[in-house]
């Protein structure tokens, strides 16, 4: 079957309870995700259990500030080799494209939309146009300057490929499988939806690394999505 497209995020504040996540997971799936809180916590310590595990590194933690500060920290984080690393497209394309020069080896990826927020909330924070119309100008914007990944939810998808075009990677966070609770995301569609509007990358977390079987999570939607 091979690994699964899945990348499993490692959101646990305890050491010995991310290493048992990936020892469970790494031979199902591609790539393994440390994020923010993971990152601030024990960032070293997890990204060497990562790299261990022969997964792919794919390092969130959403850089977002000048173009001069994200260069310096995208270089500063040069020393991990991430596969992946995200910064916040709604920084612009000069911000982008200062981290793209500072890690030419690894896929920029930004981040669009987050999938907690809906054309509601957007409206609360001042835009005005509906997410999908959002999430396409920044993937644009972003890929413009020279990022090789976006992440955007599952529902624009589909869009964002017919933008961009094949050679970027896109990733969907919001991914869960039928029968799961959205948890804190509002924009969601099961892996095999997602896979078939033209994602590459599915982000997944609490559905693997909440269930009481966490091996037999990620095996039985690495299945679904093989035998899709």
């Amino acid at each position: 079957m091979g690994t699964a497209p899945i990348a499993v995020a490692l959101d646990s504040r305890e050491i010995e309870v991310l290493r048992e996540w990936v020892a469970e997971t790494r031979e199902i799936v591609s790539t393994l995700k440390i994020g923010l809180e993971t990152f601030y916590r024990v960032g070293a310590e997890a990204i060497e259990i990562v790299r261990e595990s022969g997964c792919d590194l794919f390092l969130d933690v959403k850089l977002h500030d000048i173009p001069n500060t994200v260069a310096g920290a995208a270089a500063a984080l040069a020393r991990y080799s991430p596969k992946y690393l995200t910064v916040h497209a709604s920084g612009g394309p000069e911000m982008v494209r200062a981290a793209c020069t500072a890690l030419p080896e690894t896929f920029v990826t930004a981040v669009t939309v987050l999938t907690s927020l809906d054309d509601q909330v957007l409206r609360e924070v001042g835009i005005s146009t509906p997410a999908l119309d959002t999430v396409v100008r920044q993937a644009v914007s972003a890929v413009e300057a020279g990022a090789r990944a976006i992440v955007c939810s599952p529902h624009e998808v589909a869009r964002v490929r017919s933008e961009v075009g094949g050679d970027i990677v896109l990733i969907t966070p919001g991914v869960r499988p039928a029968g799961s609770a959205p948890d804190d995301q509002k924009r969601v569609m099961t892996p095999v939806e997602a896979l078939a509007a033209g994602a590459d990358l599915l982000v997944i977390g609490r559905p693997i690394t909440g269930a009481e079987d966490i091996n037999s999570a990620a095996l039985a939607i690495a299945r679904e999505i093989d035998l899709s």
